[in-house]
């Protein structure tokens, strides 16, 4: 799925960037499997306290305070601010409870938001991925990698939509 993105950011000539809690930087380790990514991927974020949220990614603090941490807010807050911090064109980021300790009835072990930005865009996922500690984390990166995939393709158009675009 790497590969894809990689081909993909390369298509269109985008970069990306990522913020990570759950996932602990799996998401970035997993993008510079592909050589030549350098030129897409410049930096990413592990943010893995709400401070550092706050700090790095510009999360309200009013936001974490109401919703939490693991929460569809935090994850848009944290796509905006990714993607702002590292002037890039999309950020994927993960925010979650990998276990198997720390969950709630409300908020399970398992429970991941992934949040995609491509520019102005936004989008959420909501999952519950089974398993232990290191399966969340695993699922989490195949789900994100996923859903930057289709963030390009909605956005940027395939083939001639963005020649037409640039003006080529």
């Amino acid at each position: 799925m790497e590969k894809e993105v990689a081909e993909l950011l390369q298509k269109f000539n985008l970069t990306i960037t990522t913020a990570e809690s759950c996932t602990g930087g799996l998401i970035a380790a997993t993008l510079v499997n592909v050589p030549g990514i350098s030129g897409q991927f410049q930096e990413g974020y592990i943010t893995y306290s709400n401070v550092a949220k706050e700090k790095l990614l510009k999360v309200s603090h009013k936001t974490l305070e109401c919703f939490g941490a693991v929460s569809s807010q935090t994850a848009e807050e944290m796509a905006r601010g990714a993607r702002k911090a590292a002037d890039a064109d999309i950020a994927i980021v993960s925010t979650g409870i990998a276990g198997p300790d720390g969950g709630t009835k409300e908020k399970p072990a398992g429970l991941v938001y992934l949040g995609c930005a491509y520019r102005d865009e936004v989008k959420v996922e909501r999952h519950i991925f089974t398993g232990d500690r290191q399966n969340v984390r695993t699922e989490s990166v195949r789900a994100a990698l996923a859903l930057v995939v289709r963030m390009i393709k909605q956005y940027a158009g395939e083939g001639d939509a963005y020649e037409n675009y640039c003006g080529e």
